[in-house]
């Protein structure tokens, strides 16, 4: 398997730039939750200079975005790139990453959804472990900083088993965690950036898609085939994603009708209904790390933060 190396842990005293390299804060009071959410850690949040400003569905113009990503790489006094909020835009930057600074000094690159454009971007140019959790404007419920603090701070085991998991095809896979958002991943189709995803235990999670665009993303990826050396697919939450109009009842199609389809197709295990996405209570998942699967006691493990 390709080497990933991990960012230094995040302890105490910590530097963490607070950006918001995709779309805008919505509401005034979410940056002093940032900056709060930062020291109750105990870490020193360094604000970019842009994190405030908006254009249209975007948190300003492309080159400030990019350039208050770049200062907090290049900077070697911040230690983590902790993200405000997802949105859309950080497809738009990515080709002016500086992915160079970033592998000289790996850093902690923290966020979800739309984020997972940066993730997958590292993971293809630097094979840096990033992690996909919380926003930094987000409240944290218990439940999502212990699985935050166990993934950043310690570097230990940060999922764990899930009761009410659905097993949509059985079996136990090991390998490298990988993915993120599905819209992201599907949209980096044949991109420099699309991540490898051989050997790896795919995570998948979106929002307010309904199912037939999540049959047409899943298919998408199977079509390139960039889905053929998974090891296993595992789902986490499609918040907001109608099936189809009717429902089952009335000869629609559900949600892990189309997801096994493409599991039992390649012939992986599966497991559907993790806590990770847009909801509250989140894993936090630390893409290229090394993990195991097993959908028969619905557990999903993180063995090691170094191959």
């Amino acid at each position: 398997m390709t080497h990933f190396r991990a960012p230094n842990r995040l302890e105490a005293g910590a530097h963490v730039a607070l950006v918001a390299p995709a779309g805008p804060l919505q509401k005034p009071e979410q940056l002093p939750l940032a900056e709060e959410n930062a020291r109750t850690f105990g870490w020193e949040p360094i604000v970019g200079a842009h994190a405030t400003e908006r254009l249209g569905y975007l948190a300003g113009r492309d080159r400030d975005r990019l350039n208050d990503i770049n200062r907090a790489i290049r900077d070697p006094k911040i230690d983590a790139v902790w993200m405000l909020r997802g949105g859309y835009g950080l497809m738009r930057i990515l080709a002016g990453i500086d992915y160079d600074a970033l592998s000289r000094t790996p850093k902690a690159i923290i966020g979800f959804s739309d984020v997972t454009a940066l993730h997958a971007a590292v993971q293809r140019k630097c094979r840096i472990i990033t992690y996909h959790g919380p926003h930094a404007r987000e409240p944290l419920t218990d439940f999502s900083r212990d699985s935050f603090q166990r993934a950043v701070i310690r570097q230990t085991d940060s999922c764990g088993v899930v009761d009410n998991a659905r097993e949509i095809n059985a079996g136990a896979a090991e390998g490298r965690l990988v993915g993120g958002n599905l819209s992201l991943l599907s949209s980096l189709c044949g991109t420099p950036y699309m991540p490898d995803l051989t050997d790896g235990i795919l995570i998948l999670e979106d929002v307010s898609e309904p199912l037939y665009r999540i049959d047409r993303m899943l298919q998408q990826l199977k079509l390139a085939g960039v889905l053929n050396g998974c090891k296993a697919i595992v789902f986490g939450d499609c918040t907001n994603c109608p099936e189809d109009a009717g429902g089952a009842e009335a000869g629609g199609r559900q949600f892990d009708e189309v997801l096994g389809e493409v599991a039992h197709a390649l012939g992986v295990p599966c497991l559907a209904g993790i806590p990770v996405g847009h909801i509250a209570e989140q894993w936090t998942i630390p893409l290229g790390a090394m993990a195991e699967l097993d959908t028969a006691t619905r557990t999903l493990s993180v063995t090691s933060y170094k191959s």
